[in-house]
This record gives C-alpha cells, sequence and structure tokens, in this order.
C-alpha cells in the first residue's frame, strides 16, 4: 500500500470467514478500499463510502478513514452475526499499522 493510502486510511477492519458462505456490508463515514485482494476476483464492491461481498473462508480485508457507520453480517440463512454463530468474526482496529503484505 502506497505511504499516502496508509496515512489517508488509517484503520482496519477485518472480516474473518468460518467456513459458511456469508454476506457482510461495511458503511463508513470516510473513504474504504479493500487490500490485499482483487475486488473482480473476490465479488466485492466497494464504493467510496461502503463495501459488500460475501466470505465462506479466508480473510478481507479493508482500510478505512473516518469512522465505522455501520456493519452488517449474515449467514447462509440470512441469519444476523448476533443469533449465528456461523457468521464471520469482524474485528475493527482504528490506528492499526500497515502491514507488510498490504
Amino acid at each position: 500500500m502506497p505511504i499516502e493510502t496508509a496515512e489517508n486510511l488509517p484503520h482496519l477492519v477485518t472480516i474473518v470467514g468460518r467456513g459458511v458462505p456469508s454476506n457482510y456490508e461495511i458503511t463508513v463515514d470516510g473513504e474504504i478500499e479493500l487490500i490485499g485482494a482483487d475486488p473482480l476476483e473476490e465479488a466485492t464492491v466497494v464504493t467510496n463510502h461502503s463495501a459488500e461481498g460475501a466470505v465462506d473462508t479466508g480473510v478481507m480485508r479493508f482500510r478505512f478513514s473516518g469512522d465505522m457507520a455501520n456493519i452488517q453480517v449474515v449467514d447462509w440463512n440470512g441469519i444476523a452475526a448476533s443469533e449465528s454463530p456461523s457468521t464471520p468474526d469482524v474485528h475493527i482496529d482504528y490506528g492499526a499499522p500497515v502491514r507488510a503484505d498490504e
């Protein structure tokens, strides 16, 4: 990730799949960018303020600026995270350092 992007997108949200197809939607009040993956290969839609897609296994990471406005994750049945143990884990790190693989 270029230095100017890391400075402009200082926060990190990580979505970790649990082996079950699940959908996610992230909205921030700043900018958001998928890191470490190709949005076309991952079938991820990223606009200036939001990202949405699916994950079953693996990790999806996004850098963002501003504050997290909303995040929703649902399992393959459409059951929300609070009610389903199959939905992905979500980690939000404000001021996260840039990793070497970004």
